[in-house]
């Protein structure tokens, strides 16, 4: 029997209180210290918290939000990233013994959360075809497999490369110049399930796939827009900036389905007022849209704002702005004149009231910034609500100068550097260009595999060999017994990791672990100890460096382990000198410099505390567009259809994860304990259905004629639009169809899957 690709099951021991008031807090602190007493002991976590985000030390390797410039405070962490330390600083470990003990079937009936728990993977191992156990391998005999399976298939576009968000800059240029050098540019990322909506919607209106502010600009703006985002739960630090927003007089609004605690109030642990349990509100006010409602909401803001220029003229339009800066505004506003008030409310869920008095905050602005994240990527019309976004700034000129301006909050910790240093399918002609020169070699040109695309194929059995650089492609996956038939059709699989997970289970013929260092671990090469460098959400780049011993001395780098698999693989093809980028990264830099602008003096300015900015026209007002102009599109209201039986249901994530990885079964904001199969539910839909709160119920998703079923999930009654459910991620991704993307960016729509809900059979 096959290792079952699902998380168990089975119910826990549910416990349910009412969801709380504010974010943070001493709970939060003595949380954090919890896990990482348990995990890596007093003195070993707090070596690791001590340096964390600090200049000099090293990068958080939760999310991307950037640390301040200046001055910083001791403890700039937060609980998640409190927790990932903890998971990596871990004293537990697995080896060999754990191995022998435990068969890959046995391991696929436990918990993601007691996969994660369990330790760090202390050396490589094996699991042969037909094999039951994973077994230890050599690094030599586990490289030298790897470039035995590479140079058996037919063409290079029968290799998969994956990357996560945590790599280092220097790791990713690496491992996308392996497989340019080696043929292809398959080179699917976990940005294709996140912010590819974002990259698409901003490169083609503003010229660059990235935010335009700093966060400076964040906590000194009039008003901060913040759509389909999470940030107690999913960026925590986030809130020392939208408190600072609001203590020097800013508004925050909220748009969201759901009212979460982060955007509520937030009780600040290093202050004596949150020490004494006291927190500032957030919020404003807070707009509770439909699931997939962002678009007519904004398109309610936009009439707002034409009203508003019509009954004051030259004071809400920036007509200075449209006329120098932008191309398409007369297409736009005709298009907007068609738009119907009775359609923009129905589709939205709010009322036009709500609608108009968050229009009146942005409008009365005299700077304003949008944030936003998974709410509004993972839609089949995810590009077009971004670029509505877009619409919304260029349109009252706030955009292009300080406190005003386009915030995509990014989840990984490198993410957006990955992006910069080549982690994409479809990388343009100058980047590849600029490769060649530097590696004297001619990198393909056809467009590889993204994410999804990726699956497809290995479940074609156009592609044989899977690496994946890091994360937990199998559970951050849509579809998640497509994805794990699409894997076991592959002749090997890969992972580069140091915590187990699901994805280690559900393998390919054969299949791989190769443990590498953390962050907080020094890297030892033979020139010396070696930094690395991130970038975060604002484009600062900056230096991390790792000085705890590492897990195992079995380990290796990221990098130290791209170079031998590139150098096993390729061989004399390669003009790379691998041997040297292993030895000493300083070489890596080098050649990203000549390849990458914004990168000049790199090894200098890499070494600046705190790191430096790189460059971003849209601050200057410059764009990358083909008009040479910002471009104002016009974005069709498509709603999405339902039956009257069905609901529209988003994935995310509790507060006791990150991404894939499970830290623990409660949700503490949320009021739920001890549980993660669970399905949030407006009591109406549940009466509806005669389902009583947590009685166990089964999801399916209904796509194109197909459905899809998870069982056995608890209903919880919560304060959510009617026709609205939640649940979390990874349990609820077997209900996202593999076809179900958002378009022109191919993301998955995780957040608009059409669902019906029925008794547990």
């Amino acid at each position: 029997m096959l290792p079952d690709a699902e998380p168990p099951r089975k119910l826990e021991n549910l416990e349910r209180s009412a969801p709380k008031d504010k974010a943070v807090g001493t709970k939060a602190v003595t949380n954090s210290l919890k896990h990482v007493n348990h995990q890596a002991g007093p003195t070993r976590g707090a070596q690791a918290l001590y340096r964390m985000n600090q200049k000099g030390g090293f990068d958080c390797p939760s999310c991307a939000w950037p640390d301040p410039d200046g001055e910083r405070s001791r403890f700039e962490f937060c609980e998640n990233g409190a927790k990932a330390i903890a998971t990596e600083t871990t004293k537990k470990r697995i080896g060999p013994e754990f191995f022998a003990e435990h068969s890959v079937a046995e391991l696929a009936e436990q918990t993601d959360f007691w996969l994660n728990d369990a330790g760090r993977i202390a050396t490589p191992m094996v699991l042969e075809k037909d094999g039951t156990h994973y077994q230890p391998i050599s690094w030599d005999d586990a490289v030298a497999l790897i470039a035995e399976e590479l140079n058996a298939t037919e063409s290079p576009d029968e290799g998969i490369f994956y990357t996560s968000g945590r790599a280092s800059n220097e790791a990713a240029f690496l491992y996308q110049l392996f497989v340019r050098q080696y043929g292809t540019n398959n080179l699917p990322d976990c940005s294709n399930m996140c912010h590819e909506s974002s990259g698409a919607a901003l490169k083609q209106t503003v010229g660059i796939g990235k935010g335009t502010v700093t966060l400076e600009d964040i906590e000194t703006t009039d008003c901060l827009l913040v759509i389909g985002q999470n940030p107690g739960t999913n960026h925590p630090r986030m809130l020392t900036s939208l408190e600072q927003t609001v203590l020097n007089g800013g508004k925050i609004v909220s748009v969201n389905p759901l009212l979460e605690t982060g955007l509520k109030a937030f009780s600040h642990p290093q202050k004596v007022s949150g020490i004494l349990g006291r927190a500032t509100p957030l919020a404003s006010l807070h707009l509770p849209v439909r699931l997939n409602g962002d678009l007519p909401f904004l398109k309610g803001m936009l009439k707002c704002v034409l009203e508003a220029e019509a009954a004051a003229p030259g004071t809400v339009v920036d007509q200075d702005f449209i006329q120098t800066h932008t191309h398409g505004y007369d297409a736009f506003v005709s298009e907007l004149a068609d738009a119907q008030w009775s359609d923009l409310v129905e589709q939205s869920g709010l009322t036009e009231a709500q609608i108009r008095q968050a229009a009146t905050v942005f409008i009365e602005a005299k700077e304003a910034i949008t944030c936003w994240a998974m709410g509004l990527t993972q839609h089949h019309n995810a590009v077009e609500t971004i670029r509505e976004v877009v619409n919304l700034h260029l349109i009252t000129g706030k955009i292009g100068r300080a406190r005003s301006g386009l915030c995509p909050v990014r989840g990984h910790s490198n993410v957006q550097g990955d992006r910069t240093m080549g982690i994409w399918e479809k990388m343009p002609e100058a980047f590849l260009a600029a490769l060649d020169k530097e590696f004297e070699f001619t990198s393909p040109r056809t467009h590889g595999y993204d994410t999804c695309e990726a699956i497809r194929a290995m479940h074609a059995g156009k592609a044989r060999v899977f690496i994946g650089l890091g994360g937990n492609f199998l559970s951050a996956s849509p579809d998640t017994h497509y994805t794990a038939a699409a894997m076991r059709r592959c002749q090997l699989t890969v992972h580069i990791s140091t915590k187990l997970n699901r994805g280690h289970l559900v393998t390919g013929e054969r299949a791989l672990i190769l443990p590498c260092l953390g962050r907080t671990e020094t890297d030892h090469q033979k020139s010396g100890p070696q930094f690395v460098t991130v970038e975060n959400s604002m484009g600062v780049v900056h230096s991390s460096e790792g000085r705890l011993e590492p897990a195992s001395p079995d380990l290796l780098s990221e990098t130290a382990i791209i170079c031998r698999i590139a150098k096993a693989t390729l061989g004399k093809q390669s003009t790379a000198p691998w041997q040297l980028f292993e030895d000493n990264y300083e070489h890596i830099r080098n050649s990203i410099e000549k390849v990458i602008p914004g990168f000049e003096d790199y090894n200098q300015r890499a070494k600046i505390p705190g790191g430096f900015y790189l460059p971003n026209a849209v601050k200057q007002r410059q764009f990358d567009t083909a008009s040479g102009k910002s471009e104002m599109t016009i974005n069709p209201l498509n709603p999405i259809q339902l039956e009257d039986d069905q609901l529209l249901l988003q994935t995310f994530r509790s507060h006791d994860q990150f991404n894939t990885t499970i830290y623990g079964t409660n949700d503490r904001y949320r009021g739920i304990k001890n549980e993660r199969r669970v399905i949030f539910m407006n009591p109406e839909d549940m009466q509806a259905r005669g389902i009583v709160a947590e009685q166990p119920v089964d999801i399916t998703s209904h796509f194109e004629g197909e459905t899809r079923t998870a069982e056995l999930f608890l209903a919880i009654p919560y304060d959510t639009p009617k026709g609205c459910a939640a649940a979390y991620y990874p349990e609820a991704n077997v209900l996202v169809p593999i076809a179900a993307q958002a378009a022109h960016s191919g993301t998955p729509t995780s957040k608009s899957v059409i669902v019906t809900v029925a008794a547990h059979s």
